[in-house]
Parts: C-alpha cells; sequence; structure tokens
C-alpha cells in the first residue's frame, strides 16, 4: 500500500508541475515585462518628453504607491474566493493602463499612469504564490516559487530583446519607445482571458487530475494545514504583532528598494557607462537575466535539499550588496563595471524563492495568504524609496556612485537583517527531494 501511495504521489506532483508551472511562469514572464518595459522607454522617453532622473524615478516609484493599496485584500480574495477570475482581472486592467501609458506627455500624466498601473497590478505576485500553496506541499514549495520566479530574469530577458526591436520603430508617427507600452500591454490582456478558463482554483475541482491523484494532494496539504494549526493557529490580526512577520517586511523593503532601483535604472546605467546605442544597450541588460535564471534554480533547489532558508535567502543579498559597493572602484572600466552588474544583478534574482518559501512553514491558509500580502505591500515602498533615491542622487551629484553606494547598502542591510529572523517550521523541510529530478 505505500508504494502504491508513493506511486501515487509521484504522479500527483508531476502532473501538477506539468500543468500549472509553465502556465504560472508565462504569466509573470508578462508581469514583468510589463513592469519593466518602463526603464527600456526610458532611454528616449525622458529625451522626448523632457524629464529629470528625479521626475523618472518619482514616475516609477509611483507604480508602487499604487501597488500596496490591494496587496492584503488581494490575496485573501484569492485565498476566500478565485484564484483564476482575480488573476484574469489583474491581468486585464494592468494591460489596458499600459497601452494608455504610450499616450502621454506630460510628467504628470506619468506619474498617473505608474500609479494606476500599480493599482491594477495589485495582489499579482501574492495571489499566485498564495495560488501555487493550494497545490504544492511545503516540500516542493520552494522549488514551485523559484520554477515560477525564474519568470522575473526570464522576463527581463525576453523585455531586453523586444525592447531592442522595438525603439527602432517609428510608425505611425509614434516613437518606438510609444510602441513598447502599446505591444506589451496587449500581451497581458490576451492572456487574462486564457486564464479564465486554463487555471483551476484548487485540486478538489480539477477534472484533469485523476481521482487518486486528487485524494492524495488534497490529503497532503489538510495533513501540512493541521499541523501548523497544532503548534499555532493565527490569525490575520495577529500578524500585525508578530516580530519575524516584521523582521521579513524590514528585509523585503531594503531588498526591494535596491532591486527596483537597480530594474528601473539598470538601462541607463548601462547606456552612460558604455556610451552604446540602445539596441546594444538592451541586449546587454539581457545578461543578468540569463544568469539570474542560473542563480535562482540552483539556490531553490539547494535551500529544499538542506531544509535551509534563511542564509539561502541572505547569501545572495549580501553577495548583490558587494558587488553594487565595489561598482565606483571600476571606473571608466566597463568591462569590469559590466561583470559587476552581471553578477550583481544575477546573483539578486536567487533570494526571492527562498524568501517567499519562509512564510508558508509557519503559517496556513488565510493568515499566510494575509502575510504574503502584508509582506508585499509594505516592503514594496522600498520600491518607491529606491527608485526616487537614485534619480535624486543622480541628479545632486551628476555621479552615478551615489546610486551604486545606495543599491549596495540596501542589499547588505537587507542581507543583515534575515538571519535574525527565528524560523521555527512545524513541518519540516529536511526530506525534501532534489530538483534534479523535481517532480519524480
Amino acid at each position: 500500500m505505500k508504494a502504491d501511495l508513493t506511486d501515487v504521489g509521484n504522479r500527483a506532483r508531476r502532473r501538477i508541475a506539468i500543468r500549472l508551472l509553465p502556465f504560472v511562469f508565462l504569466m509573470y514572464v508578462i508581469a514583468y515585462i510589463d513592469r519593466a518595459n518602463v526603464s527600456f522607454a526610458n532611454l528616449r522617453m525622458s529625451v522626448d518628453l523632457g524629464f529629470s532622473d528625479r521626475a523618472y524615478g518619482l514616475g516609477v516609484g509611483m507604480f508602487f504607491l499604487g501597488y500596496v493599496i490591494f496587496e492584503v485584500p488581494g490575496s485573501i480574495i484569492v485565498e476566500r474566493w478565485s484564484a483564476r477570475k482575480w488573476l484574469a482581472r489583474i491581468m486585464i486592467t494592468w494591460g489596458a493602463v499600459t497601452i494608455f501609458t504610450a499616450f502621454i506627455h506630460t510628467a504628470t500624466q506619468f506619474y498617473v499612469a505608474r500609479f494606476l498601473v500599480g493599482l491594477a497590478e495589485a495582489s499579482f505576485f501574492p495571489g499566485v504564490v498564495v495560488y501555487l500553496t493550494h497545490w504544492f506541499r511545503l516540500k516542493d514549495r520552494a522549488k514551485a516559487i523559484a520554477f515560477f520566479y525564474a519568470a522575473v530574469p526570464a522576463g527581463s530577458v525576453v523585455g531586453s530583446l523586444i525592447a531592442g526591436l522595438l525603439l527602432q520603430m517609428h510608425w505611425r508617427g509614434m516613437a518606438g519607445w510609444r510602441w513598447i507600452f502599446i505591444f506589451e500591454g496587449i500581451l497581458p490582456i490576451v492572456l487574462g482571458i486564457i486564464t479564465i478558463f486554463y487555471l483551476t482554483d484548487w485540486p478538489r475541482q480539477a477534472g484533469w487530475l485523476p481521482e487518486d491523484e486528487r485524494k492524495w494532494i488534497t490529503g497532503e496539504l489538510e495533513a501540512e494545514t493541521r499541523a501548523k494549526k497544532k503548534i499555532h493557529d493565527y490569525t490575520v490580526w495577529e500578524l500585525f504583532r508578530n516580530v519575524r512577520v516584521w523582521l521579513l517586511i524590514l528585509a523585503y523593503f531594503f531588498a526591494l528598494g535596491g532591486a527596483q532601483a537597480s530594474t528601473y535604472f539598470l538601462p541607463t546605467f548601462v547606456k552612460r557607462l558604455s556610451g552604446l546605442p540602445n539596441s546594444k544597450v538592451a541586449l546587454l541588460v539581457a545578461i543578468p537575466g540569463l544568469f539570474g535564471i542560473a542563480a535562482m534554480l540552483l539556490n531553490g533547489w539547494h535551500s529544499d535539499k538542506t531544509g535551509e532558508r534563511r542564509w539561502h535567502t541572505a547569501i545572495p543579498l549580501v553577495c548583490a550588496g558587494v558587488a553594487y559597493a565595489l561598482l565606483p572602484a571600476a571606473g571608466s572600466n566597463f568591462p569590469l563595471a559590466m561583470l559587476l552588474l552581471i553578477l550583481g544583478g544575477g546573483i539578486m534574482f536567487s533570494y526571492y524563492p527562498v524568501f517567499w518559501s519562509i512564510p508558508t512553514a509557519v503559517l496556513s491558509e488565510t493568515a499566510a495568504a494575509a502575510c504574503f500580502g502584508l509582506i508585499n505591500a509594505v516592503g514594496h515602498t522600498g520600491g518607491f524609496v529606491g527608485p526616487y533615491a537614485v534619480g535624486y542622487l543622480n541628479d545632486r551629484t551628476g555621479s552615478m556612485v551615489g546610486a551604486f553606494l545606495f543599491i549596495g547598502a540596501c542589499y547588505l542591510v537587507a542581507g543583515g537583517i534575515v538571519p535574525m529572523v527565528n524560523l521555527q517550521s512545524p513541518v519540516s523541510t529536511r526530506t525534501a527531494p532534489l530538483l534534479v529530478e523535481p517532480f519524480r
């Protein structure tokens, strides 16, 4: 009987992974392309519209002010209502607002457009993470989130290639940077419509799973929920008084302050350091993403193999911080500077999936969903502070040195906070299978 159960479990895990992970991966590729498109558009947009670095930094930061508003309620909606309907709504509305961004002419219009995009996209990421907890056991969760989050560096690569082509366009009297917003706004609308019909909210509703596999995964997840409740069944309001949650929020605030500043200014950094044409800059910006895919999957695999979470989160952040802190020493040596940008930008990605597996180790159901939303919401205020601070430093000093040191300091502080989080998971992950054969 045990062998039969093991066979059923392996088949269920494999079928669920094949069915869901490629699709949520594609969803997040589109999301990241849409989020980062403004960084490539800015290679011409600020020149055409007369924006300073400070105005541009404020504009991209406005995204996060809108983003934080619906994070917690949106995550709870996914848990209590319907993930597929809510995620579809998010993609369709953010696609529509992105298309609107193509027609801006003033800084005020830019600020409003970015705020509305953030409002529309709010709770997408934590919503998908909550959705994955409906389908993947704790032992498989870091791998599943790593696969999903690999879409971020993948989206960076794909977005770079698309931007490199579209920036050279000038069609129907519109500059290429405007076509970036139009083309990349259509994609989430199409995918959002498909999502309504493709995703399934819960295993018990999955007609594409055989009955024995459906019962197996449902039983496994229910057993994990019962185990967590025996330790402590957190309510949503108790999260606001939990020291571990606030340490994670603080770490995420600084990590995102550095990450979003890097994301939105990376094409600008490369352009100013190299003096290369925009199309070649876009190609170079793809390299950190390629490195990030490998680093993310390797770190997620090793974290699941060992069951260790804190240091697998902290070490990549510290390494990224050191790389950015060393950038001023590169001076005019562009190959060395590019190498540090690749290392800093690439290895930074690898902390994400392990970080987001931490709350699910100690929380369940609505509390876990609210925790995702709370960390993402408050932490994303760092996404407002980071780009604005870099734009301010660039304008104030006339140099990128301050920006590099600021980004490096953000990563180092975040990496220093994570080991302070006391993890006492009620469900052991030390028997996690290897990612070399991830769902066999």
